[in-house]
C-alpha cells in the first residue's frame, strides 16, 4: 500500500494500490512507443511545450506548494520557492537546449567530422521525497528537451506530488507516454529496471538505494547517474564576514527542515573566531520557530516520517556517547496541535571526537555538529575526512585560501561566501559515496545522450586524382593479406620445426607447394597458426 500521510499530524491523506505487473507492462509499452516517435518532434515544438509547462506550473504555484507541504512537511514558504525553481529549470532548458544539442564540429582531414547528441530512449527516474517537485523537474526538463522519455518512480510518501507532475506534463501538451508516473513499491524497481525497454536510470536518494540500483544497472550495462547523500562542511576562517556567515549557517543547516543532501552539517570554525561563532550560532538555532508548516511564521516544520525522528534521536545519543555536548535541542519538539507530528528541536552538538562513527554519517534533520580547528590545513583535512563529497560552503575573503580550498576540497562543488545551492545553470553532483554523474546545465542534459561521432570522407573526384586512388588500390591489393603479414612477423621469431630437432642443421630452401599437394608452406604450419590464434 502506498500512503500519503501528513507529517504534521499523522493523518492519512490518501492511499493507493501499487501498480500490478500487467499495468506496469502497459505503461512500459506506451513509453517504448513514445521513445520511437517523440525524438522526431522538432526542437521548436519541444521548446513550445516546455515553455507552456513552465507557465502552467507557475500558475498552479499555490496548489502545488500546499500539496508538498501536506505530504512531506516542508514549510509553505519554502514550498513556494521550490515551485519557482522548477519554473526556472523549464525556462532554462527551453532557452538553452538548442545550444547544448548543437552538433560539435571537429576539424580533421575529412570533409566533415562532428559529434551529434542523440537521446537514449526510456529513462527511469527513482526520486526522493525531500524536494518532491524540484528533484523530478531537474531530471524532467533536460530529459524531455533532449528527446528522451521519462518514467518516474517517486518516493512512496509523496504519491500526490508524483501524480501532479504527470498531469502537468500532459496539460502542457507533451505527447502521451513521454512522461509517466509509476505508483510502485521499491521492490518492484528491480523488475522494471531489468526490462530491455528501459535504457538508463537516474537515482537521487540514500546510499543504500544508489548501491542497489547501480549494482543491477551495472550487471545489465545500463547508464546510471547517482546523486546520493552528503555531509557537507561549512568552513569559517578568520577573514570571513562573521555576521553574514552565522546567519547563513543557521539557514544552511535548517533548509527544508534540515532534510537536504546539500544542507551544511559539519561546521568547521577557526579557533580565533570559534567562541563568538558558537555563541551566536547556538542563539540563532534557538530562535527558530518550530511548528505548523502552513503558517508563514514557521521556520521549521515536521520531519517527513516518524522513522527519521527515531534515527535522529539515535544519532544524538551516539554523539553524546562520543564526547559530544548538546548546546541546544537534542529531542522531539512539542508543538501546539502537533501531538502526533514528527517535530524535532533545532540542535547543536560540540566536542564530538573526530573519529566517532557519527561523523561519518549523514544527519538528515536540523542537527548541527561544531568543530574547532587551528589552521587551514586542519580545516581541509577535517572537511575531507568523510565518505561523502557532495559540496562545501567556505567563508573566507583571502584569495590564496580560496585558491587552495577550491583545489583541495574533495567534493562536486565549492561555494565561497554564499550558501550552497543547486542552479539550473550549473552542473550538480558529487564524488566518493555522494555518487557520480551530473545533473543540470549542459552536463546534466548530456548524461542521457549518446555522443555519436560522425565522419564524412571527401568524395572521389575525376581526373588524375581518381587514377591515383586507383593505383593505390591496385598496390594495396598486391600487398600480402593482414593474416600473411602477421605470419611473416611471427616466422622471424620462431625456429622451424626441423631446426628445433637439430639446431646445427642448415635451413632448408623452401619451395612453393605444388597445386593439389598436401604439403603446407612455412607460413601455414600448425605452430604458426597456433601462434596467430594466440594473439587474438
Amino acid at each position: 500500500m502506498i500512503q500519503s500521510i501528513n507529517p504534521a499530524n499523522g493523518k492519512l491523506l490518501r492511499s493507493f494500490d501499487p501498480l500490478s505487473p500487467e499495468a506496469i507492462n502497459v505503461k512500459l509499452a506506451l513509453a517504448a512507443s513514445a521513445a520511437k516517435t517523440y525524438p522526431r518532434e522538432s526542437l521548436e515544438q519541444r521548446i513550445f511545450w516546455m515553455r507552456r509547462l513552465a507557465a502552467i506550473v507557475e500558475a498552479d504555484s499555490e496548489e502545488l506548494a500546499a500539496t508538498m507541504t501536506s505530504e512531506m512537511g516542508k514549510t509553505l514558504v519554502s514550498a513556494r520557492a521550490e515551485v519557482a525553481k522548477c519554473v526556472s529549470a523549464c525556462r532554462y532548458y527551453a532557452e538553452n537546449a538548442a545550444r547544448i544539442l548543437t552538433p560539435e564540429r571537429i576539424p580533421t582531414e575529412h570533409q566533415e567530422s562532428y559529434v551529434r547528441y542523440d537521446p537514449l530512449g526510456v529513462v527511469l527516474a527513482v526520486m526522493p521525497w525531500n524536494f518532491p517537485l524540484w528533484q523530478v523537474f531537474r531530471f524532467l526538463a533536460p530529459a524531455l528537451m533532449a528527446g528522451n522519455v521519462g518514467l518516474l518512480k517517486h518516493a512512496s510518501n509523496v504519491p500526490q506530488c508524483a501524480l501532479a507532475i504527470e498531469a502537468l506534463v500532459r496539460r502542457a501538451g507533451f505527447p502521451r507516454g513521454v512522461f509517466q508516473t509509476l505508483l510502485i513499491e521499491a521492490r518492484q524497481v528491480e523488475t522494471l529496471l531489468s526490462d530491455e525497454r528501459v535504457a538508463a536510470v537516474t537515482v537521487t536518494g540514500s546510499e543504500a538505494a544508489g548501491r542497489a540500483v547501480a549494482a543491477q544497472a551495472g550487471w545489465l550495462i545500463k547508464k546510471t547517474v547517482l546523486e546520493l547523500g552528503g555531509s557537507d562542511p561549512f568552513i569559517v576562517l578568520p577573514s570571513a564576514d562573521l555576521d553574514t556567515a552565522i546567519s547563513t549557517a543557521v539557514k544552511a543547516r535548517c533548509i527544508n527542515n534540515g532534510q537536504s543532501c546539500i544542507a551544511a552539517k559539519r561546521f568547521i570554525v577557526h579557533e580565533s573566531i570559534y567562541p563568538e561563532f558558537e555563541q551566536r550560532f547556538v542563539a540563532g538555532m534557538k530562535a527558530l520557530t518550530v511548528g505548523n508548516p502552513m503558517l508563514e511564521t514557521t521556520d521549521i516544520g515536521p520531519l517527513a516520517t516518524q522513522q527519521i525522528v527515531e534515527e535522529l534521536l539515535d544519532q544524538v545519543t551516539r554523539a553524546r556517547e562520543s564526547g559530544g555536548r548538546v548546546l541546544t535541542g537534542g529531542s522531539r519538539a512539542n508543538v501546539e496541535d502537533g501531538r502526533f507530528g514528527n517535530y524535532f528541536q533545532p540542535t547543536v552538538i560540540a566536542g564530538i571526537m573526530r573519529n566517532a562513527p557519527i561523523t561519518q554519517e549523514e544527519v538528515f534533520g536540523p542537527v548541527a555538529m561544531l568543530f574547532r580547528v587551528g589552521s587551514l590545513d586542519e580545516a581541509i583535512a577535517l572537511a575531507n575526512d568523510t565518505p561523502f563529497g557532495l559540496a562545501a560552503g567556505v567563508w573566507t575573503n583571502d584569495s590564496e585560501e580560496q585558491r587552495r580550498l577550491s583545489i583541495q576540497l574533495q567534493c562536486g562543488a565549492v561555494f565561497f561566501n554564499t550558501a550552497v545551492a543547486s542552479d539550473p545553470r550549473l552542473p550538480f553532483g558529487g564524488v566518493k559515496r555522494s555518487g557520480y554523474g551530473r545533473e543540470l546545465a549542459a552536463e546534466g542534459m548530456r548524461e542521457f545522450l549518446n555522443a555519436k561521432t560522425v565522419v564524412v570522407a571527401a568524395p572521389a573526384s575525376d581526373g588524375p586524382t581518381s587514377l591515383l586512388v586507383s593505383s593505390r588500390a591496385e598496390a594495396d591489393s598486391a600487398k600480402p593479406s593482414e593474416f600473411q603479414q602477421i605470419a611473416d612477423q611471427i616466422r622471424k621469431f620462431e625456429p622451424r620445426l626441423e631446426q628445433r630437432k637439430d639446431s646445427t642443421a642448415p635451413p632448408e630452401t623452401s619451395t612453393p607447394a605444388k597445386s593439389g599437394s598436401k604439403e603446407k608452406s612455412d607460413g601455414d604450419t600448425p605452430a604458426v597458426r597456433g601462434s596467430i590464434l594466440g594473439l587474438r
